[in-house]
């Protein structure tokens, strides 16, 4: 009998526990990082550079954005086909140069560590980015886009 419950203790497999969003905002600002709640979810700064993050339906924290802080704002890493800047909800612009680049990757890769987020190969070769603003792609989800030759 205390071999089978051996056996039994030796196979049962523990259910991850699902994180808490205050927990995750706990540990980000145990980690060094400041957070501050904004209407659009919580907002996390560091060394220049900051993340929204928003309450995910499992309940854990989401990444929304990440960029430079500029002021209260986020600055998105954006690609304008021939440079890459960051550009702010109001419009302000700046160039993307390496050492943001390189900042900003790993400042996403400290979130995400402190968050315990999933690390996908393909982010860790380096900075990506989701928006696009040239010719190219420019309307490219809004249906039949005109050609440049008409």
């Amino acid at each position: 009998m205390e071999v089978t419950f051996l056996i039994a203790m030796f196979f049962k497999r523990h259910q991850p526990k699902a994180p808490i969003f205050q927990d995750q905002i706990s540990a980000l600002s145990a980690a060094g990082y400041e957070t501050k709640s904004t209407t659009d979810g919580t907002a996390v700064k560091k060394q220049g550079f900051a993340a929204l993050l928003r309450e995910a339906p499992e309940g854990g924290a989401a990444i929304a954005e990440t960029g430079l802080a500029i002021g209260d704002e986020i600055a998105v890493l954006t690609d304008l086909g021939f440079q890459k800047i960051f550009l702010t909800p109001s419009g302000k612009k700046t160039p993307a140069l390496a050492e943001h680049l390189k900042g900003l990757h790993a400042f996403v890769e400290g979130v995400g560590a402190s968050l315990g987020a999933t690390l996908y190969y393909n982010d860790g070769l380096g900075t990506t980015n989701g928006k696009h603003i040239y010719d190219r792609v420019e309307g490219r989800d809004h249906g039949h886009s005109a050609r440049p030759w008409e």
